[in-house]
């Protein structure tokens, strides 16, 4: 599939391809492609491919001209001597070095989000705020070419912000994508608009379980991402309440790398612990009430 002509204008190089909305890029290096350059320590540094430039670090800089027409994964020295691996980056890569407005949603638990939510392709998503567009940048890529995704962001700065980062992944508009400046069931409701998945991200969420119940589709399945654990009983209590979910599931995601050098085998010493968590439930069809949920009391109760 030929790129569209705004995605040429935007600056993506000749003979990129989208392949179910991702932006595949093959082949050497070209302008306007990213760059994420790793140093011997790890270190990270995402750079954009302009003719004639230079690419400044701690390390001495890297004239940008060594890359362009290089294969991915190629080596280039900075001034200094310094050696970095330049590739294309992952989009786990783009989101934690992305422009930020609001605080984004970690790898780790939009892996969780799209699995648990069971997001693909050709799904309806409807999302709640986009904040800085990582999230969005994940839901773009599930549901691929066929699926909608539907995002609000009541603040216009932070939407500014989302459009952007979403455009700068993708290489330019995604037709797949419907940014809202509007507040979850305010001024622009939503009925009539089916969706197969909601996902809130959003301070109180528990606002919007009425306005997400009457959106999704029989069987559709809403997720919500919080970070305290009140935000989190009470979203649950939420959605109990109102008796239109089956059972809400709630968790956390706790990433831990390990160092791996011969036999000295062992975990590092820091991790990606808690960023937030996530509940998940089920919608039931129109005017069935969940029934009750028997639990088992606590060991120390009377």
């Amino acid at each position: 599939m030929s790129i569209p002509g705004d995605l040429a204008r935007a600056g993506v190089a000749p003979g990129t391809t989208t392949l179910s909305g991702v932006i595949s890029r093959r082949g050497p290096f070209a302008p306007g492609d990213q760059a994420q350059l790793t140093d011997p320590k790890g270190r990270r540094h995402l750079a954009v491919l302009q003719p004639g430039k230079l690419f400044h670090t701690h390390r001495g800089s890297i004239a940008l001209d060594d890359l362009i027409g290089s294969p991915e994964g190629s080596v280039v020295r900075s001034s200094a001597g310094t050696p970095y691996v330049a590739l294309r980056p992952l989009l786990a890569d783009f989101t934690l070095s992305m422009t930020r407005g609001a605080a984004v949603v970690y790898p780790k638990d939009a892996a969780q989000i799209l699995a648990m939510a069971d997001i693909g392709p050709g799904a309806c998503v409807l999302e709640a705020g986009a904040g800085s567009g990582a999230l969005s940048c994940w839901l773009l890529r599930a549901v691929g070419e066929s699926g909608t995704v539907v995002s609000y962001e009541r603040r216009a700065d932070f939407a500014d912000i989302a459009r952007a980062n979403v455009e700068r992944f993708f290489g330019g508009p995604r037709p797949a994508w419907q940014l809202r400046v509007a507040e979850l069931g305010g001024d622009d409701p939503i009925d009539g608009e089916p969706f197969d998945r909601v996902v809130l991200d959003m301070l109180a969420p528990w606002d919007c379980v009425g306005t997400v119940a009457r959106a999704l589709l029989a069987g559709g399945v809403l997720a919500c991402y919080v970070a305290t654990a009140t935000q989190l009983s009470t979203t649950v209590e939420a959605i109990r309440a109102h008796g239109g979910f089956d059972e809400p599931a709630a968790w956390e995601s706790l990433v831990r790398d390990w160092h791996a050098d011969g036999l000295a085998v062992r975990p590092q010493h820091r991790m990606v612990g808690h960023t937030g968590f996530v509940v998940t439930a089920r919608r039931l069809a129109e005017g069935v009430t969940a029934p009750p949920r028997q639990r088992r009391p606590a060991k120390a109760a009377r």
